[in-house]
């Protein structure tokens, strides 16, 4: 885990900060892709494509809990979003049934054991039955990893384990289609718990446009241990666990992903400090069926744009919720969109600036949009479905956009007065003074 690395989110209190002190026209930008080689960077991957949010969350137990701003900047570096390669300059390892060839000696090859030992370009090909690839590299070393028509099995481990690398890029080649899976259990060969067909201790990014099946009969599919990022490719994923896992955060930019789920479709959590746990979305299309949550992150969740259709119990989960632009679809059996006290540094919001937004609920205690602390809707369309449309133990304040409850259209915030319970009634002004704001 790298804290101090982590490039996702870790100016946004600054910039939230900066922000709330200068007018709305100060903090909004025009949307850049200007990299820096030394640091891969790319700036401003989001500005303001919803509205500016209007409403802040007071501060509650610490000095540094602000309400989230609507960009988020350094989220994608150059090679992040380019999934470019040199075939010519790059190594060979063809998969060969049980055992691999390869065309360097940075390639150590131990019956269907590969294990790669330097920086650089490795092109994979072929099949290899009951093994798996390692990538044991310096801290200080990046490794692209071509996917190039691949179908690895490992019966009790994970087909691509990362022990140790600065960086990885994991490419789909273009045109082509992968297989990972793993048969059914995870043995340990080192200190770390692999759980996950991809398992990453370091920085791992997946881009390129060919495809990757993954099947996880017991544990997740692609586990992140630090910073996870996708910029393209298309992802069909069955796990016994999550589906998509990261400690410090998710960033993606696009890619095509069906997710079925025993646990949560997409799932970002950092245990050891709880300001971390962070997912950034500026588009892709997404279908996820699990048994949990559809979209999971313990602090932040920003939407800037893609497709999502989530059935789920939970549709997506988080401290703070924001939703700039979207076409999202939600069914759900339990919350549809829930800010829960997950994180300290923010009280729970969800904010609404834009997109479209569906949800259905079941019967039931269900809420379709419930905030442990405070709801904000600057604008996009909200239509819902069920026995309780909204429910807030804060405050609410309607600045615009469009809201449908079971086809009536309303120009306030209602709060459930008793939960979702079997249509106990809803009121303006909420139970216990809390107000649906005009």
């Amino acid at each position: 885990m790298k804290l101090k690395e982590s490039k996702l989110f870790p100016a946004i209190l600054a910039l939230i900060l900066m922000c709330s002190m200068l007018p709305l026209a100060a903090c909004s930008t025009a949307k850049a892709a200007e990299a820096n080689d030394s640091s891969e960077t790319v700036s401003a991957v989001n500005a303001n494509k919803g509205s500016s949010p209007s409403y802040s969350a007071s501060a509650a137990s610490s000095s540094t809990e602000q309400s989230v701003s609507d960009f988020i900047t350094d989220a994608f570096s150059k090679r992040d979003l380019s999934g470019e390669y040199d075939s010519d300059e790059a190594i060979t390892i063809a998969l060969n049934g049980n055992t691999a060839s390869a065309s360097s000696s940075d390639v150590n090859i131990d019956g269907s054991v590969v294990t790669i030992t330097d920086a650089g370009t490795y092109i994979l090909s072929g099949t290899l039955n009951n093994g798996y690839v390692v990538i044991n590299v310096s801290k200080e070393d990046k490794v692209q990893l071509v996917l190039d028509g691949v179908v690895i099995n490992s019966d009790s481990f994970a087909p691509i384990y990362i022990a140790q690398a600065d960086k990885v890029f994991i490419t789909l080649a273009d045109g082509t289609e992968n297989t990972l899976s793993n048969g059914g259990s995870f043995v340990k060969i080192d200190d770390n718990n692999v759980d996950a067909v991809i398992f990453s201790k370091d920085d791992l990014t997946l881009n390129g446009s060919g495809t990757l099946n993954i099947t996880s009969p017991a544990g997740h599919g692609i586990s992140g241990k630090d910073e996870l990022t996708i910029t393209g490719g298309t992802y069909i994923i069955t796990a016994a666990k999550h589906g998509i896992e990261a400690n410090d955060s998710l960033a993606v930019s696009n890619g095509s992903f069906t997710i079925k789920a025993g646990k949560d479709g997409i799932h970002v959590e950092n245990d050891d400090d709880d300001t971390l746990g962070n997912i950034y979305i500026e588009d892709g299309s997404f279908n996820i069926t699990c048994d949990d949550d559809g979209i999971h992150a313990n602090t932040l969740i920003v939407i800037d744009g893609g497709t999502f259709s989530i059935t789920s119990a939970e549709g997506i989960e988080a401290t703070y919720i924001t939703i700039n632009d979207g076409d999202i679809t939600i069914s759900a059996s339990d919350d549809g969109i829930n800010a829960a006290r997950k994180s300290s540094a923010y009280t729970p919001t969800v904010e609404i600036n834009g997109g479209s937004i569906r949800i259905s609920m079941g019967a039931g205690d269900t809420d379709s949009i419930d905030s442990n602390g405070n709801i904000v809707m600057n604008g996009g369309t909200v239509n819902i479905t069920g026995n309780s449309s909204f429910d807030y133990d804060g405050t609410a304040r309607y600045n615009g956009g469009t809201i449908t409850v079971n086809g009536q259209k309303l120009d306030y915030i209602p709060n459930q007065v008793m939960g979702g319970m079997g249509g106990m009634g809803e009121m303006p002004g909420g139970f216990g003074g809390h107000g649906g704001h005009r």
